[in-house]
């Protein structure tokens, strides 16, 4: 009898998110020791991730493919998107509330 999941998983453990995102399960080890990604460990001292951290792989991946950034160097290249993605955000919302016309 075959059994089928009707909905996403809300966790993936460690084995399961490096075969979704294609990655030796060490090198996902390396990243959250380096705090590019995020998990939860637990008591038993196995990695669960949150499926928003496939997301957060395939950015790990394309930044390391774009631009050849050692690992450590990925969690401040990811930290300055994100950090550029909020001012924007902030500053779209600004020009709403101001009344004021697009630039563009």
């Amino acid at each position: 009898m075959t059994i089928y999941a009707l909905t996403r998983p809300r966790r993936l453990d460690l084995e399961s998110f490096a075969r979704a995102t294609g990655t030796h399960p060490d090198l996902v080890r390396r990243l959250v020791a380096l705090g590019v990604l995020d998990a939860e460990c637990d008591a038993a001292g196995a990695l669960w991730f949150p499926p928003s951290q496939l997301h957060a792989m395939a950015r790990i991946q394309r930044l390391r493919a774009g631009f050849a950034l050692n690992y450590a160097a990925l969690g401040l290249v990811m930290d300055l998107l994100d950090r550029i993605a909020q001012l924007e955000a902030a500053q779209r919302g600004r020009s709403r509330t101001a009344g004021g016309s697009q630039w563009t």
